[in-house]
């Protein structure tokens, strides 16, 4: 039975190669092939003989992720539905700026967790993804920003999926995007955001891998993340942030606080002192997200004034904190959304 060749391991590989007469340095160059070039055959390594070639296709295959469908917003951000080997379908974001494009990926099909507020979480969860569907989603950006002359700036774990429950597939795709040998993209452009997940938060600051955090939150007042986030009575917010601290002292750098403003949920200044509360334990930053409404939905976005209210609270406690607008309404850019549709 054929093995998907970016499932094993390099060592693996090599000593593959070594038992069947290759040399050595074939490794390196199908690793490249792989991981660098993003080839989506075996055919196309067209450095190796052709004799290696035969002896991977008789023993391995490659798969990768296609475009289903792509759906462009009126301020250029972008929504692929990506079609995986199984024909699961995930979602991926590219949101443009001034510095080049940021692609927003997923981590697994649907979502276990639930959040109220999120289009994912009636989808439920299907599967993870392994590091090589993660992978292709950059790819994907890729090619796909390159057809506009846009360089693919920045990567967010934010997609479909809560990252730090598919812990070993995500770190593996880190590592093939940050790599030197692969598409050695810096670390610090790597944004990885999650519900809050205390133990592997702690775990991720073990490992060293140099990427930036972000915490959902969405609201520092227990009852309230309660019903939003059925994620916090399992680890409830002392415990998060006993981890968020523990992630800013190993690493030395400042997490992000996401926070989604709702109308009359958790918009009020009792909120916003919640919040200021919460934050001063670690050094941090707090993106204040404007809601981007969800069919069948009862969330609304806060008014202007109530927004512009709450960051003025924030701003007074000498927290840093910036103001995200809603990006892509008329393409259903909220996580999950065009999933939902295809599905119903």
């Amino acid at each position: 039975m054929k093995t998907d060749l970016r499932a094993i391991s390099p060592n693996d590989l090599s000593a593959f190669l070594l038992a069947h007469g290759e040399k050595r340095f074939r490794t390196g160059q199908i690793l490249r092939w792989l991981w660098k070039k993003g080839v989506t055959a075996i055919d196309q390594m067209n450095d190796l003989p052709t004799t290696t070639r035969e002896l991977l296709q008789e023993y391995f295959y490659t798969r990768h992720a296609t475009v289903a469908i792509t759906r462009e917003s009126r301020d250029r951000t972008a929504k692929l539905g990506i079609c995986l080997h199984d024909s699961s379908l995930v979602e991926m974001i590219i949101i443009p700026s001034s510095r080049g494009a940021t692609a927003c990926l997923s981590t697994q099909v649907g979502c276990a967790l639930r959040c109220q507020f999120c289009a994912t979480g009636a989808l439920g969860f299907t599967r993870d993804l392994d590091h090589a569907e993660i992978f292709d989603q950059v790819l994907v950006a890729r090619d796909y920003l390159a057809t506009r002359n846009t360089p693919l700036s920045n990567i967010v774990f934010m997609g479909m999926g809560e990252p730090l429950l598919n812990f070993d597939n995500v770190l593996a795709a880190i590592h093939y995007i940050t790599a030197p040998t692969s598409l050695a993209i810096s670390p610090s452009r790597v944004t990885l955001s999650t519900a809050g997940i205390p133990p592997a938060i702690r775990r991720l600051a073990d490992e060293n891998t140099r990427v930036h955090l972000a915490i959902s939150l969405h609201s520092a007042i227990p009852t309230t993340r309660d019903r939003l986030m059925p994620v916090n009575k399992r680890y409830p917010l002392d415990q998060l942030s006993g981890a968020i601290t523990y992630f800013a002292q190993k690493t030395g750098s400042r997490p992000t606080i996401e926070y989604l403003l709702l109308r009359d949920v958790n918009d009020s200044p009792a909120d916003a002192i919640a919040l200021a509360r919460f934050c001063r334990a670690f050094p941090v930053k707090i993106n204040i997200i404007e809601y981007n409404p969800v069919d069948h939905q009862l969330h609304a976005p806060s008014p202007p004034e109530t927004r512009d209210r709450f960051v003025q609270i924030l701003d007074n406690k000498n927290i840093i904190v910036n103001l995200r607008r809603s990006r892509g309404q008329d393409i259903d850019a909220a996580c999950g959304q065009l999933a939902n549709k295809l599905q119903s």
